[in-house]
């Protein structure tokens, strides 16, 4: 099997895990019923991703977003971006907060769906990751008239580049979205992720 064909990406999955890494596999399995193909690259080094997800998880609490603000922001930051795996799982779990209708138009570059503090993290997660030299002054403006202060937007800016950081990281090393994410995200949600790497086998 070559590289290319193999779900849990380019890395060999560590001879021995670490206590962190066993940690690592050991939620994942109580969380979704098995481990992630994710997870098999990242148990190299553990620590890290949860030094990186726990400073993702303060920074959001920072800029007091709910679950649902968190999933706005990353399938905005997953789609403009073209990663496939966090765009499967979080538009799965914005679908339970929101409705799939809602993750699927997200995913799709629509945010009809969305109330206007919706819409102005979803517009500011597109700059942060498209263009971020092109940002004026200006385009903060939407995030202000929708009620967040400036201590909120660093936070928010945060979030974004840090789930920007983990995405490419897994879609670098060729970690391919877990098989099972077919049959637990939506049809819709599933149907509107036309771009990354497909799911695995």
């Amino acid at each position: 099997m070559s590289d290319d064909e193999r779900a849990t990406g380019f890395l060999d999955e560590p001879a021995e895990l670490t206590e962190s890494a066993r940690a690592l596999y050991a939620e994942d399995v109580d969380d979704v019923g098995y481990v992630m193909n994710l997870s098999r690259a990242w148990a190299h080094d553990a620590d890290t991703l949860e030094t990186l997800l726990g400073l993702s998880r303060t920074v959001a609490a920072g800029a007091g977003l709910t679950p649902r603000e968190r999933g706005v922001l990353v399938l905005a930051t997953t789609s403009t971006m073209g990663d496939a795996y966090c765009s499967l799982v979080w538009g799965g779990r914005l679908a339970g907060w929101a409705s799939p209708d809602v993750s699927a138009a997200l995913l799709t570059g629509r945010d009809d769906l969305l109330d206007p503090r919706e819409r102005a993290l979803a517009t500011w997660a597109r700059a942060v990751v498209s263009d971020p030299n092109g940002i004026q002054a200006a385009d903060l403006d939407e995030l202000r008239f929708a009620g967040y202060d400036d201590a909120q937007i660093l936070a928010i800016t945060c979030f974004v580049a840090l789930r920007l950081a983990f995405a490419t990281v897994n879609d670098s090393l060729g970690a391919r979205p877990d098989a099972a994410l077919r049959t637990t995200t939506p049809a819709v949600v599933v149907d509107a992720v036309t771009y990354g790497r497909p799911i695995a086998d």
